[in-house]
């Protein structure tokens, strides 16, 4: 029964997502759109977050802007920091593969986490496992063997608005 409520709520979802992208009311606009909203629901169920009420969270939307607003001046800053290295006449990069332990508990915050690390020039993120995430860094300035202060350079600035949209 939860699974049935859970694809009804799923169906109605995609049904309105459909109203607002064609901004239209016309009947084949709306048949359409209720067979493919159908057919998301069957397939897709599950995709959406279990909770979808936090969606509506006006809490959770400034957190969300505030945490867009500071990736985009973080990747500004990193943008010249891999600058500098590329122009500096000795190439000063220590190139390396880190973990990066996370605090964040849903599969939706450590997605967004692995992507801002991503988005950030001189990282990317290879793979997450469990709360870990494996990181190639273009200067590893730390010891390899120092998590925490690797977690904190890496993923501290991005976790706590993370954590506040998405825990």
């Amino acid at each position: 029964m939860e699974t049935l409520k859970r694809r009804l709520l799923d169906l109605i979802i995609y049904f309105v997502l459909w109203l607002l992208l064609t901004w239209s009311l016309d009947v084949q606009g709306l048949v359409a759109g209720a067979v493919l909203a159908i057919l998301f629901a069957l397939i897709l169920s599950g995709l959406l977050p279990q909770r979808v009420e936090r969606l509506f969270s006006p809490v959770r939307w400034f957190w969300a802007i505030a945490h867009l607003l500071s990736l985009g001046l973080w990747i500004i800053v990193a943008n010249f920091d891999v600058l500098y290295r590329v122009v500096h006449p000795n190439l000063p990069i220590r190139p390396g593969i880190v973990k990066v332990k996370t605090s964040l508990k849903t599969d939706e915050a450590k997605t967004f986490l692995a992507n801002s690390i991503t988005l950030t020039p001189g990282t990317l993120t290879i793979d997450v496992i469990d709360d870990w995430l494996y990181v190639h860094w273009i200067n590893v300035h730390e010891n390899l063997e120092d998590t925490e202060a690797i977690t904190r350079d890496i993923a501290g600035r991005f976790e706590v608005t993370l954590r506040r949209v998405f825990d």
